[in-house]
């Protein structure tokens, strides 16, 4: 349990520094570490790495990045979705090493920001990032991976597959029954049930292969690949360019996550424990991935919306997840047990976690009373929107600013750029005021006129 002198939200079922039992510890651990397997296994697959090592990497980093933010932050880092493209090119030229000169590259930058922030401090934070800004970019974060969801849902070998989007629908609805209608344990782990459910219909369904299951050793070491160790190291500064610079751009998403935490758990972690050691806990997550073999990690958002379900915010559940996931790293059966699960049972279960994501964007607004008969306001929520969900990027040669990142900017530009008011409204307000004036100086006449 937390010191008694600090916050506690009642919110929550189990709050950031609540300690569950045994046995419903392990059972929410678990959820989360489902809810992120598919995503963080999935980059080192398209990139041809090893996904035992990504996963490895994930907890170590989950664990570095909780005891870096001081244990006051509920995060699950993963696999980073936005260096596919680079990794992609520099795996049919330099291989993995030079790879992992970039993931180091990433993880250094973010170092150094972190201490650029250390030493300006960060009450920059909410100036730029207002609710105005902040809810719309945390519906982007959540919209905009609604293509996903609905693809993993319903395609098939890229065909539309009716099988596969019963699957994700009946995964889905089982999610919402456990979540409405149980209690108790049950009611606290209904991303899980609702996994091994679709799982199992899935089994049923012939779409699991078990072969591959029955035949896979029980243990196997992961195939870590450790510069001076594994390969000579030399440094390679093509490509350290193709991927470090796309660091700034997953720290856009990072402030995103650390924005829905905030709205979560009812704290202010850009204040404590500071942007900087946010920044700085993800770096060390990175740096660690390239030094073993994994791609880079981010926070992940599927993590986000489990807690956002079942209002369970606690750390330690985080760091179990991250234990196990170091666990399955090495056992090798449970691994492929869990590398075969079937896309429209993550696709079912992204239908609520990533919506949950983005009705928290719609409570920052509504809580902080934004008023949207503002034209300012309407401005930016729909121009931040519409660039993010619709993936508007920027290419600027190999750098690419994804949509969320390129639509946290628009957002931030616009925000410091435009008037409080628009010149119409000026105007409308200055009518009224005079309307009113002259209401008022008619009143004061007619009662002179009366007293007479």
């Amino acid at each position: 349990m937390a010191d008694k002198n600090e916050f506690h939200d009642d919110r929550a079922i189990l709050d950031i520094h609540d300690m569950p039992k045994f046995f419903p510890w392990v059972g929410l651990s678990l959820q989360h570490m489902f809810s992120m397997f598919g995503s963080t296994v999935i980059v080192p697959l398209l990139v041809g790495l090893s996904p035992s090592i990504a996963l490895f990497a994930s907890g170590v980093g989950t664990l570095l990045h909780i005891m870096i933010t001081q244990r006051k932050i509920p995060a699950y880092m993963g696999s980073s979705f936005a260096f596919i493209t680079p990794m992609l090119a520099l795996m049919k030229t330099t291989g993995y090493p030079g790879i992992a000169q970039g993931v180091i590259g990433v993880g250094i930058v973010y170092m150094i920001v972190a201490a650029i922030i250390w030493a300006i401090g960060s009450d920059w934070v909410d100036h730029i990032l207002p609710p105005i800004v902040v809810g719309p970019i945390v519906m982007v974060i959540g919209l905009s991976l609604a293509g996903s969801a609905a693809q993993d849902a319903m395609m098939k070998n890229g065909k539309y597959s009716l099988l596969y989007f019963s699957i994700a629908l009946a995964t889905l609805f089982l999610a919402i029954i456990f979540n409405m209608l149980f209690k108790g344990f049950i009611g606290l782990i209904p991303i899980l049930l609702a996994i091994v459910c679709g799982y199992i219909i899935s089994v049923f369904c012939g779409i699991v292969d078990l072969n591959a299951i029955a035949s896979a050793p029980w243990f196997k070491i992961p195939a870590f690949d450790i510069p001076g160790i594994d390969y000579k190291f030399h440094i390679d500064w093509a490509a350290i360019a193709a991927i470090t610079p796309i660091a700034f751009v997953t720290m856009t998403e990072h402030m995103g996550h650390i924005m829905v935490l905030d709205e979560l758990t009812g704290r202010d972690f850009f204040k404590d424990p500071g942007l900087n050691r946010t920044l700085a806990g993800d770096g060390a997550a990175s740096l660690f991935a390239g030094l073993v073999g994994a791609p880079a990690m981010t926070s992940y958002g599927e993590n986000i919306g489990v807690m956002a379900i079942t209002k369970i915010h606690s750390v330690y559940v985080l760091m179990g997840a991250a234990m196990f996931a170091i666990l399955f790293a090495f056992v090798n059966k449970l691994n492929v047990l869990i590398m075969q699960m079937p896309l429209p049972v993550i696709g079912g279960i992204s239908f609520l976690l990533f919506g949950t994501i983005a009705t928290a964007g719609i409570q920052v607004m509504v809580e902080n009373k934004v008023d949207m008969g503002l034209k300012r306001n309407l401005m930016i929520a729909s121009t931040v929107m519409v660039i993010g969900v619709g993936n508007a990027y920027l290419q600027l040669g190999q750098f690419q600013f994804t949509g969320l990142a390129f639509a946290t900017i628009i957002g931030i530009v616009l925000n410091l750029v435009l008037p409080q008011k628009a010149a119409s409204e000026r105007e409308h307000e200055k009518k009224l005021a005079d309307k009113e004036a002259e209401a008022e100086k008619q009143r004061l006449l007619h009662q002179r006129r009366s007293r007479k």
